[in-house]
């Protein structure tokens, strides 16, 4: 049997209902089920001592139920257990529950409890603690009820855990034999791992729950391994297919930018164009990442790689996440390009005036650069002659939605933007594929920008200061996280804020409110109101994150800004310095604050640098959520975490270059298990990548 592809469903004790239930954990197929790994161990018989807990920390331990007390004030109800280990006690705490657990608990019984720990009137507490009674109700006749150590796995509603512990029972039970190796028996040699079916077992039948985190090791290497292999894969297919225009460097419209220019790029940006028109010189396809910090300068750069492909007789697109950020590159483009004879046009969603017309003209070749949104994807949207496309913020993208505007021509140049500095154990995981290029520098003139964290009661000399910027011709932004006021929340709206502007705060200022529940042309509206310096303070919630360039502005106040992000954070902060004025931003936080909300805080503080505030964002949030859900398309990790695995991750990489070296169509006989897994669960996602 293919424990790769069979539906869970099928497996004994599970059927339609649990498969449904499963699912929600990520299982799908047998194998899926066999990598389910338990995330905690019980030991029956190990002697806990209470009295060595650290308050703060999550702990798991055994102890004995001494004490059940159920009180209720008004509609309120509250459960307390006491467990003891003999000399010390344990309070936990429920206020939510259901007769499911008074039900199952009782005096003099052993059990097993997972939480944070706290404190209650000098006792330790856990509130809404995991918990599993050891020795009550069980089936004598089961495999589980003589283990002395039992796995803790992940749960879903609905799905209990003694259920769990049974299908994984099961699948060995029935399909031991049937699991495959995924790894060579080099690779395996190389790093002394057991075969995977002797892991596996290991893994969730362990009487050893301190050896369980080497094996799991080799479940990490492998899902870094065949990501690697993949990646290789596709770079090593663009450099040998050598498909791609030959650009020639005619130094026509090109020559003319750079003499226009009014200012003297960096070395950095000369460095990276020479990069780009060696890729797009070259004859095979650019498959090319644009690293830069906020303003550092990458819309220049990719200008002059676009009108390369336009002196080539090739259309040249852009394509961004949204109409403002669109708009600031039309507008920044039609500045650049005045005095030369290049049409320009922009495609948004929506119907508008002459937007049918613009279609037509794009098809015929008569505008050859076009800006846009996802307008661009859209099937009716016709090119004559792609050349070169790049897809700015393209994290907010995903594969499949990047790949579509390449996909209407004929293998063009592709540059990939992002504002976003990429961790390295990042970039080699997600854009292993791509050819890296870094603006590491900023423009002269930039200023650093003061960042300042004030607490609640010290907000008032932010808005002071702020105000004292808008007398000396100033202008200020002002973030807040919500729009109006939420009874689920206590966050500061932005419209209570704002009627707060006008009236107490910093009276006799010109603001205005900004939202994404506004219509585009409203918020245009606004942003190019205040572009013209028509009013002093834009009290905005995040959608000013990207795409607005108001030199004049140098005070950027985040309201809580305890619940931002890091890179978010460092991109809002990026909306001021960028004119010659000294800037400020000012993050002002609520109580309580969370020891990683205190870490980005003091990041922001300590640091401009973009890379720095991005390996820490990674660190503190981990790299599901860098990002967001498209940014890769591909599936997370399960078993790797390249902020952990990063020595790791360097190794597979390793390993896969010297595989694919030595064996490219993997046809050898040790290769053939890495070849049947690779085809079997990454050739698809590399099709992703082909365009």
């Amino acid at each position: 049997m293919d424990l790769f592809t069979t539906d869970i469903k099928f497996l004994k004790g599970v059927g339609e209902h649990r498969a449904k239930l499963l699912q929600k954990l990520g299982v799908y197929t047998f194998n899926d089920l066999l990598e389910l790994f338990p995330r905690d161990y019980i030991l029956r018989d190990a002697k806990s001592s209470i009295g060595e807990l650290e308050i703060g920390c999550r702990s798991s331990l055994t102890a004995e139920i001494v004490s059940i007390r159920e009180t209720q004030h008004g509609r309120q109800r509250q459960l307390n257990v006491v467990l003891s280990d003999g000399e010390y006690n344990l309070l936990c705490t429920w206020f939510q529950y259901g007769t499911w657990l008074t039900d199952m608990i009782a005096r003099g019984q052993k059990v097993w409890v997972s939480g944070m720990i706290t404190t209650f009137r000098d006792q330790f507490q856990i509130v809404h603690p995991e918990l599993e009674v050891l020795d009550k109700g069980e089936d004598t006749a089961s495999f589980w009820h003589s283990r002395t150590v039992l796995p803790v796995y992940p749960l879903t509603d609905k799905l209990k855990i003694w259920q769990v512990r049974q299908m994984i029972y099961n699948i060995f039970r029935l399909y031991a034999n049937d699991i495959e190796e995924t790894l060579s028996d080099d690779i395996l040699q190389k790093f002394g791992w057991l075969p995977r079916r002797i892991s596996l077992q290991k893994i969730h039948f362990s009487t050893q729950p301190e050896q369980v985190a080497a094996y799991k090791t080799r479940y990490a290497f492998e899902e870094l391994f065949y990501n690697q292999l993949m990646l290789a894969k596709v770079r090593r297919g663009h450099e040998d297919e050598q498909k791609g225009r030959v650009f020639e460097l005619k130094k026509t419209y090109t020559t003319q930018l750079k003499n226009s220019l009014k200012f003297q790029l960096t070395s950095a940006q000369k460095r990276v164009i020479r990069e780009i028109v060696e890729d797009m010189t070259s004859g095979y396809q650019m498959n090319r990442l644009l690293q830069g910090d906020v303003g550092s300068g990458k819309t220049i750069v990719t200008l002059f790689a676009m009108l390369i492909a336009v002196e080539n007789g090739c259309q040249a697109v852009i394509m961004a996440p949204t109409e403002i950020l669109a708009e600031q590159h039309f507008l920044s483009f039609t500045a650049f390009l005045a005095e030369m004879d290049i049409r320009i046009a922009m495609l948004k969603g929506g119907n508008y005036k002459g937007k049918k017309k613009t279609k037509e003209e794009i098809k015929s070749g008569d505008i050859q650069i076009i800006v846009g949104t996802h307008a661009l994807l859209q099937k009716d949207v016709e090119f004559h002659k792609i050349g070169f496309v790049a897809v700015d913020e393209q994290h907010r993208f995903g594969v499949v939605q990047r790949s579509l505007i390449p996909a209407k021509g004929d293998n063009p140049d592709l540059l990939y933007m992002s504002a976003t500095p990429i961790p390295r154990s990042l970039a080699l995981t997600v854009y292993g594929d791509l050819t890296v290029s870094v603006i590491d520098e900023m423009p002269p003139g930039r200023k650093q920008i003061k960042t300042v964290w004030k607490g609640e009661g010290r907000r008032i000399d932010a808005y002071s200061h702020a105000t004292a910027e808008v007398r000396d011709g100033r202008q200020i932004y002002i973030v807040c996280p919500l729009i109006e006021e939420s009874e689920k929340s206590d966050l500061l709206a932005a419209e209570t804020l704002y009627e707060d502007i006008k009236t107490t705060i910093m009276p006799g200022c010109r603001a205005e409110l900004l939202h994404g529940r506004m219509k585009n042309k409203e918020k245009d509206e606004i942003m190019n109101r205040f572009k013209n310096h028509e009013f002093d303070v834009l009290v905005s919630t995040t959608v000013i994150e990207v795409g607005i360039d108001v030199p004049n502005a140098t005070v950027m106040i985040i309201e809580h800004a305890e619940r931002f992000g890091l890179a978010q954070l460092h991109q809002l902060r990026g909306r001021v310095g960028r004119g010659s004025a000294a800037s400020f931003c000012y993050l002002v936080a609520y109580y309580p604050l969370t020891k990683v909300g205190k870490e980005r805080l003091g990041t922001m503080v300590e640091t401009n640098d973009g890379f720095v505030i991005a390996e820490k964002d990674l660190e503190l949030r981990g790299p599901g959520e860098f990002f967001g859900t498209a940014q890769s398309g591909m599936d997370l990790f399960k078993h790797a975490n390249i902020v952990r695995d990063r020595q790791l991750l360097i190794h597979a990489r390793a390993v896969a270059g010297w595989v694919l070296d030595n064996d490219p169509e993997l046809d050898s006989d040790d290769n053939q298990v890495i070849k049947k897994t690779y085809e079997r669960l990454y050739s698809e996602r590399e099709k992703l990548f082909s365009f």
